[in-house]
């Protein structure tokens, strides 16, 4: 495989730097990550492969390479699988900026286990006493923050653990592998839902898919992983037990909100994640002098730029690159896409794809604005499809 660096899409900038493991921190040990993206996602019942799945107008996926922004990564493998060729196109083009991203096929979907063996295969050969860290992520959670993965990988180097694993505590956690601690609290192994006894079905503590491994048990680790469980698939969660039982310590880190590890299986989920990524989007845009009239009707991607003193009213849906100026008014029920709006501008119940709306220019209601179209400093358009207007005088 070849590393390429790609260029950046539209990076997720809400969340706080990291602490002591930003980019800007002084060198420790090296630091890889793996994303598992090969699944097929029957669920979702779509020709687009499951992590292309778009949250506020963002590929899944690339909400999950988000959250490892902050995190001095030195390479990044993505291991594909159903309808490779699209998810690594995707990526090709719109991946984080300075992500060294590596691309290895699983050609038989055979578990997570299998997956991170054939993800190791993407990353370099270690150094002779320079024993790194790998962090494993699933490409289904896209509202993980970067600051709890920052905090995911101090802990596990703070305690020089084999392994640390990201938890929840549920109320139901009904279909989750269970966490089992054995001696001094240590984790001792993860227990899939189809597998557990009555008591482990107990058990609220869940694993959530994310990880931490030291590199140098890991692959020892994937070789004596054997297929003995209801779905006859080799399991990451085994790797667990394995190292438990080796001796070595497996720690864990517990998160507060539950919602930053919620998976996406089904376009039920799918909304459910999209409405709290729009929740984040809109509080964020509020504290930075953004008035919402009714944030639950207002609807804004991550690429979308924002001046202070804007003004949305209910029903606004603003798509793609969108960039609106210092007191401009939106809606209601007004529909952008890639559109420019001017400082003072007015745009009231119209829809607008990749037009430029000039300052104090004044747009509908009722306005249908085709591409390209360009309304010049302080003009007026009225209802309907319209050419661009001169400035009134």
């Amino acid at each position: 495989m070849v590393i390429r660096t790609y260029p950046q899409g539209s990076p997720d900038e809400w969340d706080e730097p990291s602490v002591s493991t930003s980019r800007s921190d002084p060198p420790g040990r090296p630091l890889t990550a793996v994303v598992l993206a090969a699944g097929h996602g029957t669920r979702m019942r779509s020709a687009r492969p499951k992590p292309l799945h778009r949250l506020c107008g963002r590929p899944m996926i690339l909400h999950v390479l988000d959250a490892l922004a902050d995190l001095p990564v030195t390479r990044v493998v993505v291991v594909v699988g159903h309808r490779a060729e699209w998810v690594t196109k995707t990526l090709i083009e719109h991946a984080p900026a300075g992500m060294a991203i590596e691309f290895v096929e699983q050609a038989e979907q055979r578990g997570t286990g299998d997956a991170m063996s054939v993800a190791l295969t993407g990353l370099p050969e270690e150094d002779d006493g320079d024993d790194g860290d790998v962090v494993v992520l699933p490409g289904d959670t896209p509202l993980l923050r970067p600051a709890t993965l920052a905090r995911l990988v101090r802990g596990h180097r703070a305690h020089d653990d084999a392994a640390t694993l990201l938890t929840a505590v549920l109320d139901d956690p009904t279909g989750y592998g269970r966490v089992v601690r054995g001696r001094d609290d240590a984790v001792a192994r993860v227990v899939e839902h189809g597998d557990a006894s009555e008591d482990e079905l107990s058990v609220t503590e869940v694993n959530t898919s994310m990880y931490c491994f030291r590199r140098s048990v890991l692959a020892p680790s994937l070789r004596r992983l054997r297929p003995a469980n209801a779905q006859g698939e080799y399991y990451l969660t085994d790797v667990v037990e394995v190292l438990y039982e080796a001796g070595h310590r497996v720690g864990s880190l517990v998160v507060e909100d539950t919602m930053e590890v919620a998976g996406v299986n089904d376009r039920a989920q799918l909304a459910i994640a999209e409405a709290e990524l729009r929740d984040r989007i809109n509080e964020r845009w509020m504290r930075r002098g953004v008035t919402m009239w009714d944030p639950q009707t207002t609807y804004i991607d991550t690429e979308v730029v924002l001046s202070t003193d804007v003004v949305l009213l209910p029903g606004v849906i603003l798509q793609g690159a969108c960039e609106v100026g210092e007191h401009a008014e939106i809606g209601p029920d007004t529909r952008l896409v890639d559109t420019t709006v001017g400082e003072g501008a007015v745009v009231a119940s119209s829809v607008c794809r990749r037009s430029v709306i000039g300052p104090d220019a004044r747009v509908g209601p009722f306005a249908v604005l085709a591409e390209g179209t360009e309304v010049l400093a302080g003009g007026v358009v009225g209802p309907g499809p319209s050419d661009p207007l001169a400035p009134s005088r």
